[in-house]
């Protein structure tokens, strides 16, 4: 399996994306609104590896698409699209789900490549090993069988670039990780994106299993370099 759901309301865009991604050898679903990309993930019944998502559309927005599609699975990558570059709108993007986000215009290599490297992370949550295999720190539990993660024997949803940034710190605890290291671990060596997605994404992991997100215990802030797990 390797679908791809495109939500875009332009129709010159949308033709883009989907004759690029054919070509990149995905099976594509297009649609031109929120509604009918809710409705056809519904219908299909959650059968796509990866959502391409345009924030601003006439009705349902692109932010409240993410964050329904996010509610119904935390495997499926998401991709936001944006003709902005504001900050605001990639920060409430991956804040409400999102894995990753394009600036237009985006060209088809970097369309392609960012479309892979979620596609290859959303396929590592159904691989399978003989043996079930665990990370352990603290209260913490890691699957890596099954991608989960519990506290204290109660389950964590996240997504799998949550759950693969919590394998990166466990595999590397009480270490000092520079944002560029993190950043090219999870996302690749040939990101296009700015390490700011790093930063939006350790605040999201904070926010479930932090006691206090604010004054974190385990993922500790090393300021002007990067994070640290406490394994404490």
């Amino acid at each position: 399996m390797n679908r791809v759901l495109v939500c875009e309301d332009e129709d010159v865009i949308r033709d883009f994306i989907v004759i690029n991604l054919k070509r990149a050898g995905y099976e594509v679903v297009d649609v031109n609104c929120g509604e009918d990309a809710i409705k056809v993930f519904e219908q299909s019944n959650g059968d796509f590896d990866v959502a391409l998502l345009d924030i601003m559309m006439p009705g349902i927005d692109g932010f409240t698409v993410c964050k329904k599609l996010r509610e119904k699975s935390a495997t499926m990558g998401i991709i936001m699209l944006s003709a902005k570059a504001q900050e605001m709108d990639k920060v409430n993007g991956l804040m409400i789900g999102a894995d990753d986000y394009i600036t237009k215009p985006f060209s088809p290599s970097e369309l392609t490549a960012r479309v892979d490297a979620i596609y290859r992370r959303v396929c590592m949550s159904f691989s399978s090993n003989d043996k079930p295999m665990y990370l352990e720190s603290g209260p913490f539990m890691l699957n890596l069988k099954s991608r989960t993660v519990t506290k204290n024997g109660q389950p964590i949803e996240l997504t799998q670039v949550e759950f693969q940034i919590l394998e990166y710190f466990l595999n590397n605890q009480n270490t000092a990780l520079d944002r560029t290291s993190i950043l090219k671990h999870i996302w690749g060596e040939s990101y296009y994106g700015d390490d700011k997605i790093v930063d939006v994404n350790i605040r999201r992991i904070r926010m479930k299993i932090e006691d206090e997100p604010s004054t974190p215990r385990y993922i500790l802030t090393i300021w002007g370099y990067g994070y640290k797990w406490n394994a404490k």
